[in-house]
């Protein structure tokens, strides 16, 4: 076992990419580790902003196309094996900002994530509840555990 592997098996570190939209998912990703009610830290799963230390991939929001090359960016920057979770209607359809006519013109949204970057897991909502984020982390844990 490598030294990455035996640090991912007692640790996992989720970095947040924000791709465009309200902050609503945001919000409640966060609140998952800064919340005493949910406290993911207590498991060893942590927040972080820098790719290189990253294990997960969290995406929220629809991708714009001033977003993609620096989402890319960062996906290539998070070493193997890695995971992406798409959070939230914006993240896995576009959501409200797919079609609309207003601050954001729809040639501007790029589409779901996973027409950008590959996608592991998927969380569903507006906004998303924290229970489902948590669901997302643990089902993109057994990517992260493969043998190198």
């Amino acid at each position: 076992m490598s030294l990455k592997s035996f640090s991912r098996a007692r640790a996992v570190h989720l970095m947040l990419v924000y791709t465009g939209g309200c902050n609503g998912c945001d919000i409640e990703i966060v609140n998952c580790v800064l919340s005493p009610k949910f406290d993911v830290e207590q498991y060893k799963v942590f927040l972080t902003w820098n790719p290189r230390e990253a294990d997960v991939l969290v995406v929220t929001g629809p991708v714009t196309k001033l977003n993609e090359a620096p989402l890319k960016k960062i996906y290539e920057a998070i070493p193997n094996p890695k995971a992406v979770i798409a959070a939230g209607a914006c993240a896995l359809m576009g959501g409200v900002y797919k079609n609309i006519h207003g601050d954001i013109p729809s040639e501007e949204i790029m589409g779901p994530v996973e027409n950008i970057i590959p996608v592991d897991a998927k969380v569903p909502g507006c906004a998303v509840r924290p229970e489902d984020v948590i669901s997302g982390v643990v089902a993109a844990l057994p990517k992260l555990l493969e043998a190198d």
